[in-house]
């Protein structure tokens, strides 16, 4: 064979290498530019990555504009607008009652009586000592006539006589003595009926017959206990802040859960006009009828005033405050998402919120709920989703009359 003919396959075969060479080569570049490629991209998503986790992510809500008129709920004790502990006055034993709790009576009206010997014996005694006296002063007067008679015809010194006038006088004055007793004593025989002071209700009985009577005001001593139910006052205790609006002739309503679903329409009579220094309250007082009788002195009540409102005022909730050295503050988030530290000055306490008299415009986006670690500056993300509030629009203030 020849030459010729052994060449031709050999650079066949060449070619073949080569061409699988390159191609291993460009597949080998490949897979590196891959690497290198997928290695960067990875760098710069966990980048990435890290700056994202690193921003904290904030909800925001904007300041509420306050409603034109509120309610003030607070609670309020019932009592009866007269009531009274019923006292003896007198010594002795229950002799009767006539009157049990819940028994209406009139004024004047006999609730009980009183056993008191020992008060008849000293009034007995009272009116012999008064006619003793009695007959003592008769004696004397006459006896001062008949010296002054013979003072005038200088029978008698004139010391004598006025020995005479001096003893007429003394009689006389121990004579008043005597029947101002027997008057005193009288008018403890008269308390022996015990009476009522007012129209009212008996609401409590604490004797029974037989029952030994101390007189006077002692713990436990009140033989009954009365109240006039017709008309109620409730007392309040208004907090400072709203204390200039509760003037007498503000309207409300009581509630009471003895009856659901029913408010009875009230208004306010009277103020203390100055506050409790240990509550820093004001006490107000209502009034309501009651002649129905379908409500108790003693019970509780929820009084619900009606104040007008500062709609100029902002609202925000308790968790969007920070409590720092540099005073109240709460966190805004800039166009920029980054963080200030916003002073504001607040006003009243609703409890859930408060009134923010300055520091915030109605278009600030408040962080709810800020870290204590955040700082002034600091880049935040703004959550997204319905929950986020400072994704809606600001609300809008209507006047009553648009």
């Amino acid at each position: 064979m020849s030459e010729q003919a052994f060449t031709q396959p050999d650079r066949a075969r060449s070619g073949r290498r080569k061409l699988y060479a390159i191609g291993a080569l460009v597949a080998c570049l490949g897979l590196f530019a891959w690497t290198i490629v997928s290695r960067a991209m990875t760098r710069v998503a966990l980048r990435e990555q890290t700056i994202a986790t690193a921003t904290p992510t904030v909800a925001t809500i904007r300041p509420q504009h306050g409603p034109a008129d509120e309610e003030l709920v607070l609670p309020g004790t019932v009592q009866a607008h007269n009531e009274a502990p019923i006292y003896a006055r007198t010594s002795g034993y229950l002799k009767i009652w006539y009157t049990d709790i819940g028994a209406h009576v009139a004024r004047g009206q006999v609730l009980a009586e009183i056993d008191s010997p020992e008060v008849d014996q000293q009034l007995r005694q009272a009116q012999a000592d008064l006619a003793t006296a009695q007959a003592n002063y008769e004696l004397a007067k006459t006896t001062n006539q008949r010296w002054q008679g013979l003072l005038a015809t200088e029978s008698v010194s004139k010391q004598d006589a006025e020995q005479k006038a001096s003893d007429e006088a003394a009689k006389q004055a121990a004579l008043a003595s005597a029947g101002a007793n027997v008057a005193r004593l009288r008018d403890l025989e008269s308390f022996k009926r015990v009476v009522a002071p007012f129209d009212g209700v008996v609401t409590a009985r604490n004797t029974d017959i037989g029952a030994l009577i101390n007189a006077g005001q002692n713990s436990g001593a009140a033989l009954f206990r009365m109240a006039d139910t017709r008309k109620l006052r409730i007392y309040v205790q208004v907090p400072q802040p709203y204390a200039g609006a509760a003037v007498p002739g503000v309207g409300a309503q009581l509630k009471f859960a003895e009856h659901p679903g029913k408010a009875y329409p009230t208004q306010v009579v009277r103020t203390a006009q100055a506050l409790d220094p240990a509550s820093r309250t004001l006490q107000v007082e209502l009034q309501v009828d009651n002649s129905k009788g379908e409500l108790f002195p003693g019970s509780y009540a929820e009084v619900h005033f009606k104040l007008a409102g500062n709609g100029d005022s902002l609202r925000l909730p308790i968790n969007a405050l920070l409590f720092r050295s540099a005073g109240l503050q709460v966190a805004v988030v800039g166009a920029n998402h980054e963080v200030h530290l916003q002073n504001i000055t607040s006003g009243r306490d609703f409890g859930k919120s408060i009134e923010v008299l300055s520091g915030l415009e109605a278009t600030d986006q408040v962080v709810l709920n800020p870290p204590d670690s955040i700082t002034e500056g600091a880049s935040v993300r703004i959550a997204a989703g319905p929950e986020n509030l400072a994704s809606e629009p600001a609300p809008q203030r209507r006047d009553k009359g648009s």
